[in-house]
């Protein structure tokens, strides 16, 4: 199910640290960057919190700039994003500022927390979510319930861990402020977890007063059928790759991007490129791999559209060079319509092949773009 874009936010000392022990909230970043801030929560459809950062910090978590909050209404969105906060237990303080100031509120709970939420008189949507707390159920009823598009993620770090290590954070924004800390008892950002084994994406750095901002994308694909954010990224590229195809009436526009489990890319490629007027974007991409390369076999292909099952142009179609190749995860956007090969089903290769395929249909019509002329859209 489709889930909101999630960016995680955060700031925090030289040494790690995101607050002292002390008895008041310790201000890590400048004026600059806080209007900074209320520039992002100015811009997405809700902000979350977990519940040990509302009672440890009482936020308000409001949009400040009386212009970005009448630009909102102007465009036809609430003065304020959706406020949502996440408590395994319910018990949270019904006096807390969250609760009674900006728009709508929402706490994700579970079913014995919202128990003791409605009993407790909370300002808010209580919404149960079964006897444990899921953060991809979760993010599926802010999407699909609430049309939560954008989620700005403000804390703490123990909700910053598991949205990344269960591969659900698809960027993670980070001010480093020019300060230690020191006290091996006040809160870390990050906690320990099973977290991506190789590097995530450098999108930005720059200095906000006397801060530095930095924003990362995390890089590795997810495992199995669970689909990671990194996945979005690979896919989107993968499309973006198939618009560079030169047009064709006979094949579609494909884009391919081979990546490693600990998010290195392995080869990229797409439809009739270079001097080959009949290769597909798999048979590029995998042309550019080492053969040997033990990477391979925890490797995920993103194609834009399914793997071909048959084809005229070639003997072997894409879905037996992957599994050829090793690979035994697929992420498409798109299943392959009857346009060229009646019942296309490269899925059931590769399924019968042993390796898992995941469509992502929020991509497809991405997919589709480059090859209107063929399907008449």
């Amino acid at each position: 199910m489709p889930h909101p874009y999630v960016l995680l936010s955060a700031a925090v000392s030289l040494d790690g640290y995101l607050d002292d022990t002390g008895p008041e909230r310790l201000l890590l970043s400048g004026p600059a960057d806080f209007d900074r801030v209320d520039e992002v929560r100015a811009s997405v459809d809700a902000i979350l919190v977990g519940a040990g950062t509302l009672r440890a910090d009482n936020p308000r978590l409001l949009v400040n700039s009386p212009e970005r909050r009448a630009a909102r209404l102007a465009a036809g969105r609430p003065e304020y994003p959706l406020k949502v906060t996440v408590s395994g237990s319910g018990d949270l303080d019904p006096a807390a500022r969250f609760w009674h100031t900006g728009g709508e509120k929402v706490l994700c709970t579970t079913d014995k927390g919202a128990e003791r939420a409605r009993a407790l008189g909370l300002a808010a949507d209580v919404v149960p979510l079964g006897p444990e707390l899921d953060w991809r159920r979760l993010l599926e009823h802010l999407h699909d319930v609430r049309g939560v598009r954008r989620l700005m993620v403000e804390g703490g770090g123990r909700v910053h861990t598991q949205l990344l290590t269960q591969g659900l954070a698809d960027e993670l924004q980070l001010v480093l402020a020019p300060l230690f800390v020191g006290d091996a008892d006040a809160p870390r950002l990050f906690g320990p977890g099973a977290y991506q084994g190789g590097r995530l994406r450098l999108v930005e750095t720059r200095p906000v007063g006397d801060v530095v901002l930095t924003r990362y994308e995390p890089t590795a694909p997810g495992t199995g059928e669970l689909p990671s954010a990194a996945d979005h990224h690979w896919l989107a590229l993968a499309c973006e790759l198939a618009a560079q195809c030169p047009p064709s009436r006979t094949a579609f526009s494909v884009g391919a991007v081979v990546v490693a489990a600990d998010g290195t890319e392995l080869a990229r490629g797409h439809s009739r490129e270079g001097a080959d007027p009949v290769v597909h974007a798999e048979e590029a991409a995998l042309a550019r791999t080492d053969p040997a390369d033990p990477r391979l076999a925890g490797a995920t292909v993103y194609s834009s559209l399914e793997p071909c099952a048959r084809r005229a142009s070639r003997p072997v179609p894409c879905s037996r060079l992957i599994l050829d190749a090793g690979v035994r995860r697929v992420v498409t956007a798109w299943r392959e319509p009857d346009t060229f090969v009646a019942g296309a089903d490269g899925s059931a290769v590769l399924a019968d092949g042993g390796a898992t395929v995941v469509v992502l249909p929020e991509h497809e019509d991405r997919a589709k773009a480059p090859n209107g002329h063929l399907t008449g859209r």
